[in-house]
């Protein structure tokens, strides 16, 4: 074929797509070849479901691991991710209150566990901080991503946290200056503006703009913010970073691919190019699929065997892609046989 992925001065990959067309399997492969061609490579896996230590065939974890010359791996545990993130606001914001409100802080957070975003959140700290990699321990990082629409929901992240960070330290630099102000007027201090959200967090008397507590606060959301900023730049650096889009020759996921090349231009993300995964190849098929069939027969065996207490209905490869009323009707067909 000749052409080949653009990936030779790249430090940054992200292998993305719809789920099941092979994602992880293309990272892997991705990762292996930078490694064997000399280059420090780490593969992370960012999909909850993973599955990379199956490629490898190893128990991979959340901290990196060797599986080739040159080669780590490791897969990020969100559970993990939340539980850290969360410990660290939890300490943060026990500094700022009295003893009897600690239980209070403990229930927020265990409330901000389940909301939306929290995992998200911790896991683009985690990427955040792998993709700047300061001890510059990688020549490359190749980002095995959670399917197409979670990984735009992580693409977006970093300017709806920046916005965040940045609204939450105006607000407190702006009830500080107020306090400051009446203070040198000769008056009491002003009360928190309703918007700040810190505000419910201060202690009579000490919330001066001197504060170390508040500026210990400030220190943690500027370098998060900051952090955040890094790796966007980075994310959008096409001397960098590349994106990399799997999919397989049928209907939905071209048309997921078609959306996710939209939304990646739309973001600025450098798209390197497309890894169209499954294609038959050239030539006869006859050998070739008796030996899928024959492998198949296995896994069916298989399935039978360890899985056999679960209804086990069967659905045939189409010669076609499935689309349209008939088409899923057909399928349905194997799903709910006619009783005879």
């Amino acid at each position: 074929m000749g052409a080949s992925l653009p990936l030779a001065d790249r430090r940054i990959i992200f292998v993305g797509g719809k789920g099941g067309v092979g994602k992880t399997t293309v990272a892997a492969a991705v990762a292996l070849h930078l490694a064997d061609r000399g280059r420090r490579a780490l593969v992370v896996s960012t999909d909850p479901a993973h599955s990379l230590g199956d490629v490898f065939s190893v128990s991979i974890g959340d901290r990196p691991r060797e599986l080739a010359p040159r080669l780590q791996g490791l897969e990020i545990d969100p559970d993990a991710q939340v539980d850290g993130y969360l410990a660290e606001v939890k300490q943060s914001m026990r500094e700022l209150v009295q003893p009897s409100m600690y239980h209070e802080i403990d229930r927020q957070v265990e409330l901000a566990r389940s909301s939306p975003g929290s995992v998200e959140a911790a896991m683009l700290e985690r990427v955040s901080e792998l993709m700047i990699d300061e001890s510059g321990t990688y020549d490359a990082i190749v980002f095995d991503t959670a399917p197409t629409g979670q990984t735009l929901r992580l693409l977006s992240l970093p300017e709806i946290m920046a916005a965040w960070t940045d609204g939450l330290l105006r607000h407190r630099q702006r009830s500080d200056e107020m306090g400051d102000f009446i203070g040198r007027m000769g008056g009491k201090a002003a009360p928190r503006a309703q918007g700040d959200d810190l505000s419910h967090f201060d202690r009579p008397g000490e919330a001066e703009a001197g504060d170390p507590r508040f500026a210990r606060l400030r220190e943690t959301l500027v370098g998060r913010r900051r952090t955040f900023q890094r790796a966007r730049r980075l994310l959008l650096d096409e001397s960098t970073t590349g994106f990399v889009l799997v999919l397989i020759p049928e209907r939905l996921p071209v048309l997921e691919t078609r959306r996710a090349i939209d939304a990646l231009k739309r973001f600025g993300v450098p798209l390197v190019g497309l890894v169209v995964n499954r294609v038959l190849p050239e030539g006869p098929l006859g050998d070739f699929l008796e030996q899928r069939r024959g492998q198949e027969r296995r896994y069916l065996d298989q399935i039978r065997k360890d899985l056999g207490d679960l209804p086990n209905l069967r659905v045939p490869l189409f010669s076609r892609d499935v689309g349209g009323l008939e088409a899923l009707r057909e399928v349905g067909q194997h799903l709910f046989p006619a009783r005879s």
